[in-house]
């Protein structure tokens, strides 16, 4: 008795003609003409080479944000200082029903951006006894004493001004920290702020996690991006400086942050996550799902690409 033919799993015999094929020689014609291609277009068109954004740049082009974010670092109102996991504990962690994977991953980059960011980086100066006093004077007061004078400070965070290099809040109240965000301020623009925050743990180093968290804080470097054609909300990951083309294989990831609720949730990260783990398990198990595995044989195209083979056999 013959077995019934089961579409999903049985292959048909193929009772049709044979034509030779070189592999060999057909992968080795389409390799030269993708490298040709691909040599081409990159002196043609290649991505323009835009140098780094570094802290120096951010505090000579614009030094009231960037004092404002220092500010901001040193009373822990940013965004890295919230963050949470994997930087701090002071946020709460995206979760998605009972995943909590960054919280699961704990605090495994400690950042404390008052310490980090500004105390230990304004330490590192080789200043006098004078103007090393703001420093002390702030790091020797108390929990409260600091909370007074940051308020202060923060109440004229808007009325700040720069004269000369020179920023500058119409306060008395805020004790040294004035005095802290102009030192720190004026280290930037010297360049010695990039080279702290990156050789603070070892004298050599290509670690530039503090340096481009630091920049993510203010809104200089989202005014570059958003030039560039490279924030979130333009597709981003998918462009390279100067709205280029870039990274098109990225396009899947990146489409989840376009739509709703994935680009208004604060969870959005994990949300794309797992909804990538789900599409790529799919492909992943495709042959061993019943149904989706014959969709190629059931609707036909292997007919449209083949079509001169099946035309001939006719």
């Amino acid at each position: 008795m013959s077995r019934r033919y089961r579409p999903d799993v049985d292959a048909p015999t193929w009772r049709g003609g044979y034509y030779p094929y070189d592999i060999l020689k057909e992968g080795t014609i389409a390799l030269l003409v993708v490298v040709v291609l691909t040599v081409t277009l990159a002196v043609l068109f290649g991505s323009p080479d835009e140098p780094a954004i570094t802290l120096k740049n951010w505090a000579s082009a614009d030094p009231i944000d960037f004092a404002q974010t220092a500010f901001g670092e040193l009373s822990g109102t940013t965004t890295t200082a919230q963050y949470g996991a994997p930087y701090n504990a002071s946020g709460p962690s995206q979760h998605l029903g009972f995943l909590q994977l960054n919280h699961w991953a704990g605090v495994r980059i400690p950042i404390n951006t008052a310490e980090d960011f500004v105390l230990k980086p304004l330490a590192s100066l080789p200043t006098s006894a004078g103007a090393a006093a703001p420093l002390v004077t702030y790091e020797q007061a108390s929990p409260a004493q600091r909370v007074a004078w940051q308020q202060a400070y923060a109440a004229h965070l808007a009325s700040m001004t720069v004269r000369s290099g020179t920023v500058s809040v119409p306060t008395s109240q805020a004790g040294p920290v004035p005095a802290l965000m102009q030192d720190l301020t004026a280290m930037a623009r010297s360049g010695a702020l990039d080279q702290s925050l990156i050789t603070n743990n070892a004298f050599y180093t290509t670690n530039y996690t503090q340096t481009l968290l630091f920049l993510s804080d203010g809104t200089y470097l989202a005014s570059l991006a958003q030039h560039q054609h490279l924030l979130g909300t333009q597709w981003g990951m998918m462009n390279e400086t100067g709205n280029y083309p870039g990274q098109a294989w990225l396009w899947l990831y990146t489409f989840w942050y376009q739509v709703s609720p994935f680009n208004t949730s604060s969870n959005g990260d994990l949300m794309v996550w797992a909804t990538m783990m789900v599409l790529s398990g799919l492909l992943l198990f495709l042959p061993f799902i019943p149904g989706l595995r014959s969709l190629p044989r059931r609707l036909g195209l292997y007919k449209l690409i083949w079509r001169e083979h099946y035309r001939q056999s006719k």
